[in-house]
């Protein structure tokens, strides 16, 4: 430390402002500090001498310094005086914005918008938002009426009945409210599985394509994916145990893959079914869009062919509501909802009760179902919409893919370069290439989300895309109509 003499403070009082004086004079010392104007092992006046030279009480600069002292911003001993505490050096940079990195800024990237075409937002104009506003206004008062008690971690018994109700009626799938846990949307329901199962240092089946979220969230868990191909009749399970027989877990989109939309058939199904009961591995069921299929009735949950056990289905409702709600809920086999409950209050509780009472009281009084009527009409047309705007334009060879029409690229064409120029223009389309996990695998495409995709915006949102494709495709590779 060095015993220069204390200089004057930058200091600057104002007796008239109804900021107490004793806090003006923290909050001025604090700031010097904060901008190295004061630096470690500086003296300062006594707060006696600091009084004088202030024109004010002894007793207001010695609050001030005492509140300092407890901030550990300064120091005081009769052998050295007061002084400026030492502080960790900054960090070079610190100043700066902190890096998010790769993966947060994709995310943030491949969520950004509103924008037509986006993937994984619902339309706005089926859901009846002044109802919601209502039934989430009712929800609060309660909540905030009641006594101030911890709500059960495994979620409001309103809504655990509701969503029972409603797997066993459109999912074929029974169980308990006991069984059913809300969370805070298909990420929080897939950690929570994940903790539960304890599987660190495991393999993991995993689609190919697939959701490259879902793919992150296993190598976060400390499992290592093993991409395993999907055709047209979903995850080639014999593949799977051919590549990695030791893998203790798949994660699947059985009833509609994300993102090609294919259904997995029965066969595929059973013989799932057949691998978790003779390896005593474990299924994970991301029931992506199945309430939201829109030709034909959805598939029964591949969870109410479990007959062992083995299947953990997670649900959301950020697609057929509102992903704002942050609200989805897992299904778990009677042997591990304990399990899972115990994880629940411990590291992953549920969101607050408003917002699960107010959905309980939006299917308790049938909305819900209506909504999904409603919503998969009005998808159906923005789809053959979207498809017609794109035939007419020379991309005949489009085709749907679960809630999205697939548009081929030019061959050597970036289907992210392209998305990223598409931002641009207010649409955001989602690259296929994502979703592949072994490059040598991954196809070029743009997901055309038909939920995003209004009907008064669609014909030129499409003439944009025409132009941006063109734009990028090499010399002598432009597209011929139903090329």
């Amino acid at each position: 430390m060095t015993s220069s003499p204390h200089p004057p403070l930058p200091l600057t009082l104002d007796k008239s402002a109804a900021m107490p004086l004793t806090d003006q004079i923290h909050r001025g010392i604090s700031a010097a500090i904060e901008r190295s104007v004061l630096t470690p092992g500086m003296r300062l006046p006594s707060w006696i001498d600091l009084a004088a030279q202030l024109g004010v009480s002894r007793g207001t600069v010695r609050v001030a310094y005492e509140k300092l002292a407890a901030d550990q911003l300064i120091e005081a001993s009769r052998a050295a005086g007061t002084r400026v505490a030492e502080r960790p050096s900054r960090a070079r940079g610190s100043d700066e914005a902190l890096d998010p990195g790769a993966f947060v800024s994709m995310y943030r990237e491949l969520t950004a918008g509103p924008g037509l075409f986006q993937p994984g937002i619902p339309s706005r104009d089926s859901l009846p938002a002044k109802l919601m506003a209502r039934l989430r206004t009712r929800a609060l008062a309660a909540e905030t009426s009641g006594a101030a008690l911890y709500p059960d971690p495994r979620g409001e018994l309103a809504l655990r009945r509701e969503i029972a109700g409603y797997l066993a009626v459109a999912r074929g799938l029974v169980c308990s409210p006991d069984q059913v846990l809300v969370t805070g949307g298909y990420a929080a329901g897939l950690g929570l599985a994940l903790r539960a199962l304890g599987l660190e240092g495991r393999r993991a089946w995993m689609e190919e394509p697939g959701f490259f979220f879902t793919r992150h969230a296993l190598e976060l868990g400390r499992l290592t994916p093993v991409p395993v191909l999907v055709d047209e009749e979903g995850l080639d399970v014999d593949a799977g145990w051919r590549d990695a027989p030791d893998a203790a877990l798949a994660v699947v989109t059985p009833g509609q893959q994300a993102p090609l939309g294919v259904t997995m058939s029965l066969r595929r199904r059973l013989r799932l079914m057949d691998w978790a009961a003779s390896t005593g591995g474990w299924i994970v069921e991301d029931d992506y869009l199945s309430e939201l299929q829109l030709q034909g009735r959805a598939a029964p949950a591949l969870a109410s062919l479990d007959r062992h056990g083995r299947v953990l289905h997670i649900g959301s409702f950020s697609k057929t509501i509102d992903p704002r709600l942050r609200l989805g809920f897992v299904v778990a086999p009677a042997s591990l909802a304990a399990r899972l409950g115990e994880v629940a209050a411990c590291l992953a509780p549920p969101p607050g009760p408003a917002a699960q009472l107010a959905v309980a009281a939006f299917m308790r009084d049938g909305h819900y179902l209506r909504h999904l009527r409603r919503t998969k009409r009005l998808y159906l047309a923005q789809r053959e919409g979207l498809l017609r705007a794109l035939r007419d334009r020379g991309l005949g060879d489009s085709h749907p893919a679960a809630l999205a029409v697939l548009v081929r690229t030019p061959d050597g064409v970036s289907d992210l370069a392209v998305a990223r120029a598409l931002f641009a223009f207010g649409i955001a389309p989602a690259p296929l290439s994502v979703w592949f996990a072994r490059p040598e695998q991954a196809r070029s495409g743009l997901m055309l989300s038909v939920a995003t995709a209004s009907a008064t915006q669609v014909e030129r949102a499409c003439d944009r895309v025409v132009e941006t494709l063109a734009r990028f495709a090499p010399a002598g590779t432009a597209r011929r109509p139903d090329a």
